[in-house]
């Protein structure tokens, strides 16, 4: 007789690829609108949206890291969850320290863009973090 908790759920292909699409997707989004589109702002469709664009992206992010949670992916189960957890919460505040310590020079072209959002962004990665939190056994 087992003590271990089962699991029966089994691990989805689809929902992992769709988790990992939506991550890279907010990362190319935000890649491409920071190296092409700030500087002269075409195309103006992308150029238009301004900061938006910003939230397009780390929405993409989180949306695709919100979904890994569930237990029918790699980073939903096991120690996946908590690898999640401590990533997240790591990413978000490792970002903001550097928001802090790259703030009087502005040298990273991302952060300087988004100034005091860049708070939004760290707590935001710590709050997907609590979202693995509740799935921890």
């Amino acid at each position: 007789m087992s003590l271990e908790p089962t699991n029966d759920v089994s691990v989805s292909p689809v929902r992992t690829a769709v988790c990992a699409l939506l991550a890279l997707a907010g990362i190319a989004w935000i890649a491409y609108y920071t190296a092409a589109v700030v500087g002269d702002g075409t195309p103006a469709a992308v150029g238009d949206l301004g900061k938006w664009n910003y939230v397009i992206g780390f929405g993409l992010i989180f949306a695709g890291l919100v979904l890994a949670a569930h237990p029918s992916t790699p980073l939903g189960r096991g120690r996946g969850v908590v690898v999640g957890m401590l990533g997240c919460f790591l990413l978000g505040l490792l970002w903001i320290v550097v928001y802090y310590v790259t703030n009087q020079d502005l040298s990273i072209p991302l952060i300087r863009d988004l100034g005091n959002y860049n708070l939004l962004v760290g707590i935001g990665f710590m709050a997907v973090g609590f979202v693995y939190a509740t799935r921890w056994e």
